[in-house]
């Protein structure tokens, strides 16, 4: 960020310079002609997409392993529908290749929560909603940047009528706290708020 104030800074330099000594108009649309090329062709660069996500033209490669399912409660497709669905992200939202080792980001992800609660308790004491909570501890390395190690644990929930079976409606609800949880995570690796 700091090599983008100083190319600023050297651009609006360089105009004042040019206002100073008398130009022809050709002259002068030349010398912004060459002067905005040479901005865009300079060290700063980032790569930005529509995302949001800001990543140095360094890193290539993202590696997203299988994400072990360590939560007290487990369910089957849980680890699979999660690692797919960070990778899929990742690898849509950005030009980042997906390799198995060594990439230049790792994102090493474990469930660690997977739970049913109660909530919305009504005057006759029975829960008119219930809420399934999942938890994710991401532990997130750059190889280029040893600065943006962070390690994180994120959680996301969604409620739904006690009327209705957790089996029922359990794959939708894993869906959309998927889509939550793989959005904070990549917002919290590659996107610089």
């Amino acid at each position: 960020m700091i090599n983008l104030y100083l190319c600023v800074a050297q651009f609006f330099d360089l105009i004042l310079n040019i206002q100073r000594y008398p130009m022809t108009i050709p002259k002068r649309t030349t010398c912004l002609m060459l002067l905005a090329l040479s901005v865009s062709v300079s060290s700063c660069r980032m790569s930005y997409s529509f995302t949001g996500a800001s990543i140095s033209p360094n890193v290539r490669t993202v590696t997203i392993p299988n994400m072990p399912n360590n939560a007290p409660l487990v369910v089957p497709t849980l680890s699979r529908t999660l690692t797919e669905d960070l990778r899929d992200y990742f690898t849509s939202q950005t030009s980042l290749m997906l390799v198995d080792r060594n990439g230049d980001l790792n994102v090493a992800s474990t469930i660690t929560g997977y739970i049913v609660q109660p909530v919305a308790i009504q005057g006759n004491e029975t829960a008119a909603m219930n809420r399934l909570t999942i938890t994710v501890m991401v532990k997130f390395t750059n190889k280029t940047d040893e600065k943006q190690k962070w390690e994180q644990s994120f959680s996301r929930y969604l409620d739904y009528s006690s009327n209705l079976q957790l089996s029922t409606v359990q794959d939708g609800l894993i869906k959309g706290i998927a889509d939550q949880l793989v959005q904070d995570i990549f917002n919290k690796a590659v996107v610089n708020w």
